[in-house]
Order: structure tokens, then C-alpha cells, then sequence
């Protein structure tokens, strides 16, 4: 079996890694919406994420780890996790192709509200009144960003809603298998079933690549992929995923340039203001819980 290496508290290099991760995860965001403008699906998009995940993993670990890669003790977990992980690559792929990317990594910012809502019935964790009132103004932020009363409103919002709860139960699947099984086990499993799932999707509404560019699009958009993942698995591994969460907000930056140089779009007024509320809701809910975990 694929060495399972156990929890460390490393928290400087936790966040360290998962700085790196989200910038990657911006890569992979980019790269997806820059394939879906030249022409290709979504769903074909999403597979080359993961086929290319799926491959790189295995032609990565193994040489080191052979057969027992495959292995784990908590099946029904990895797929759990490898099932909200597509659930959300899929949605926000969906989002990418009809709104900037700043709007929908901006709506990814009220992960850690969503997680926090979610560790109640998964985890058993208990949320005081000030916790659950971030939450409240975190969702306000949302509110703010999607409008949903006004002409900025666009119904792939919705993917983009549905994308961020997916990736947080993923978050959380990470957590619990921290420990438990090895990185190359998930990266496995968490590219494989969905690399599965959506080969006869993709194959439905196959589009090739017709530059040097695309091609290189098309093969790179799984590595950042498996780096991305890789590097915040191990993130989880040294600090906690409350501890953690509050790093994604770093993709502000990363999908303002990503916009700005790839697409040419800026981010407006309200991205940026619900993005402000938001990210105060879920720095409240950080610092909150690192106080409660000194006492």
C-alpha cells in the first residue's frame, strides 16, 4: 500500500502550500475558460482536466508506489471527495464559459462560510451565535456580488453557488482522509472516477485542438491540475482546514491578473465590494476559531 504519512502541525508550511495551490487552481481555471472561448465544452474541458490529472498522477507515482497506489482503506470516502471535486470542477467550468473570472472565483471566496456551515453535521462541530452571524453577513456578501435583483445578475451564478458548496464538502472529504490515506491514493482516485464518469460526455462533443497553443493548453491544464491538488493535500496534512480556508482569498489577486491579461476584463465596483464583505465574514470565522482552539 502507498505510504500514508500522518498529520503534522506545520501550519507556516501548510499555508505556504496552499498559497501555491490556489494560485494553481487559478491556472487550471484560466486555462479551462481560454479552451471553452476557442470552441471546446465545458464537459470536454473538465475531462482533459482530469484525464490529464489521471495520467501525470500515474505516470508519477507509480514507478514508487506500483499497484498499491490504488488502495484504500475508506473507499466510500474517496469517492465522496472525488465525486464533490468534479461535482465542482464541472459547475464552475459551466460558470467560466458565460461569466468573468473574477465573479466566479469571488463567489468561491464564501467557501470557508459554506465549510463552516457544513463541519455541523459532518464533522460535529457546534457554531455560537457569532459564528453563525458571519455567516449570515458572508452570505450578504454573496448577495452583493451576484445580484440578484439587478441587470448584473446572469443565472450561471447559480453554477458558480453550486460549484463552491461541492468544493467544500470536498475540502472537508480532504480533512478526513488526512492520516488515512496517502497523497497519491487520492490524487488517484480524485482524478480517475471522474476522468470515468465524463469520457462518454466528452467524447460526445469531441473538439481537437488546432494550434500550438491550444495543444499546450489542452495538455498543461491537467498538470496544474495534479500540482494544485498535490500541493493542498499536503497543505491539509499540516494545518488545519479551518486554519487553511482563508488562503483562497489570495485568488483575488491571482483572477484579477488572470482576467486582465488573458481576457481582458476587469473586475467591477460589486465583485469587489461583495468580495470585501465576504472576505471580512470569513476572516472573522478564522480568527474566531483560532481563538476558541487556544482556549
Amino acid at each position: 500500500m502507498a505510504a500514508i504519512l500522518p498529520r503534522e502541525e506545520k501550519t507556516a508550511a501548510g499555508v505556504i502550500l496552499m498559497i501555491i495551490a490556489v494560485a494553481l487552481f487559478i491556472c487550471v481555471d484560466t486555462s479551462a475558460k481560454w479552451l471553452i472561448l476557442g470552441g471546446m465544452a465545458p464537459i470536454q474541458a473538465a475531462f482533459a482536466r482530469y484525464a490529464g490529472h489521471f495520467v501525470y498522477a500515474v505516470l508519477f507515482f507509480w514507478p514508487s508506489e506500483g499497484r498499491s497506489v490504488f488502495s484504500t482503506a475508506r473507499p466510500f470516502v474517496q469517492i465522496a471527495r472525488s465525486l464533490a471535486l468534479l461535482g465542482s470542477t464541472v459547475l464552475n467550468f459551466f460558470a467560466l464559459s458565460q461569466l468573468p473570472i473574477t465573479v466566479t472565483t469571488t463567489i468561491m471566496f464564501s467557501m470557508p462560510i459554506i465549510i463552516t456551515v457544513l463541519a455541523i453535521p459532518i464533522l460535529g462541530e457546534r457554531v455560537g451565535l457569532r459564528r453563525f452571524s458571519a455567516v449570515c453577513v458572508g452570505f450578504c456578501g454573496v448577495i452583493v456580488v451576484t445580484q440578484p435583483w439587478g441587470a448584473q445578475w446572469h443565472p450561471a451564478m447559480l453554477y458558480s453557488l453550486g460549484a463552491v458548496s461541492s468544493a467544500a464538502i470536498y475540502f472537508i472529504m480532504t480533512r478526513l482522509l488526512a492520516g488515512q490515506a496517502s497523497n497519491a491514493t487520492m490524487q488517484i482516485w480524485s482524478s480517475g472516477i471522474p476522468t470515468a464518469l465524463l469520457l462518454p460526455f466528452a467524447t460526445a462533443q469531441w473538439v481537437w485542438p488546432e494550434t500550438a497553443l491550444g495543444w499546450s493548453v489542452f495538455l498543461g491544464i491537467g498538470m496544474f491540475g495534479l500540482i494544485s491538488h498535490m500541493l493542498a493535500t499536503m497543505a491539509h496534512r499540516y494545518a488545519e482546514a479551518a486554519l487553511l480556508s482563508p488562503v483562497v482569498y489570495c485568488q483575488i489577486l491571482f483572477a484579477a491578473v488572470a482576467g486582465i491579461v488573458a481576457f481582458d476584463t476587469w473586475p467591477t465596483v460589486y465583485t469587489l465590494l461583495g468580495g470585501l464583505i465576504i472576505i471580512g465574514s470569513g476572516l472573522y470565522i478564522w480568527l474566531r476559531e483560532r481563538k476558541l482552539a487556544a482556549l
